[in-house]
Formats: structure tokens, C-alpha cells, sequence
């Protein structure tokens, strides 16, 4: 199974959680990382570069810090203009389907803090479904998505940890990860 990861972070250089999953990745010669940021530096996204790169993957992982509900304005603006309509979604718009998509992120606050009655009130699942709804919109199979609690706080060994959980989550057979 082909595997790119697509890290959206604006200072991924600066960043204890994203930088350490992102580390983890790179070991394994099986997938391939982009970072968003540093590809696109002046926002100007080659549409046509990353259609064909999105059908070179069998699963393509969108890992990002999880900011004020969403996700940083450089990847939405990559879903706004790379999954077009006639290219992946509507009349011809099919070239996505059969294609397995992830979401990998990084959240401040604690698990506790993303439930019903918690500081943010939903869970991150449930804050996570615009992304959702855009990929199977396009056809694509969505698949569990990959969070990890509390970075500000966590310490590097627990960080370290979680990249561990990552890359297995990620390299993961698609049945192994839905049921």
C-alpha cells in the first residue's frame, strides 16, 4: 500500500508534537511526507501536481494541529482548490474513489476536554466532520482518524510514544482500523 502524508503545520520546525510525529514517519521507508507549508510557501497550490500525487497513493494522511476546530487555513484552502468539481466530485468527478483518507492531529486540550459537557463540548470526531463529509463527498473511504490529547502539555516521552502509535495506525490495514 502506497502512504503519503501531507503535513499541514505553519512552523512545523517549532513544533513539539507535530514535529515528533512527523520524525516517527520518516523511519518508515513506506511513506511518503510533504510538508504543506514549506511546498507552498506563497499559498500558490499546483493543482495539477497534487491531483496526480493523490492518485499515485492508495491512502493519503492529512496530519495537522487541530486549530480553533479545524484545521490550519493553508489545508482548507488545498481541499478548496484540488478537489474540484468534475475532478473529484459531481459529473467525472471519480478520480478518488477506492482512495483511503486520514485524519492525524494534535489537540491542546485533554480527551476529558473534547466530550459532551466538556470545555469544548464535542468530541473531536464529531468536530472533524466537515473533513469527513468533503473526502466522502469525493468518493473516498474515510477512515478512523488519529488524535493526540493534551500536546502542549505531554512530555517528550509520551510524545514519543504516540508517534510510535501513529505510524502503526497509520500503516494499518483499513479492515484492521473500522472494526
Amino acid at each position: 500500500m502506497k502512504i503519503m502524508v501531507i503535513v499541514a503545520h505553519p512552523n512545523l520546525n517549532q513544533s513539539r508534537a507535530n514535529r515528533a510525529l512527523t520524525l516517527e514517519l520518516k523511519k518508515h521507508a513506506d511513506i511518503d511526507i510533504r510538508d504543506l507549508y514549506q511546498e507552498y510557501p506563497n499559498w500558490q497550490i499546483d493543482v495539477e501536481r497534487e491531483q496526480s500525487l493523490l492518485l499515485q497513493y492508495d491512502r493519503v494522511v492529512f496530519q495537522f494541529p487541530f486549530y480553533w476546530y479545524s484545521c490550519p487555513p493553508l489545508l482548507k484552502k488545498w481541499f478548496d482548490d484540488v478537489l474540484t468539481f468534475g475532478w473529484a466530485f459531481g459529473p467525472g468527478g471519480d478520480h478518488l474513489k477506492g482512495k483511503e483518507f486520514m485524519v492525524a492531529t494534535t489537540a491542546g486540550g485533554t480527551e476529558k476536554e473534547y466530550r459532551a459537557g466538556g470545555r469544548n463540548w464535542f468530541t473531536i470526531s464529531e468536530l472533524l466532520r466537515p473533513i469527513q463529509s468533503t473526502l466522502t463527498r469525493c468518493n473516498g473511504t474515510y477512515l478512523p482518524a488519529f488524535v493526540t490529547y493534551n500536546a502542549n502539555e505531554g512530555t517528550d516521552a509520551y510524545l514519543a510514544e504516540e508517534a510510535g502509535k501513529y505510524a502503526e495506525h497509520i500503516r494499518a490495514s483499513a479492515h484492521a482500523l473500522v472494526h
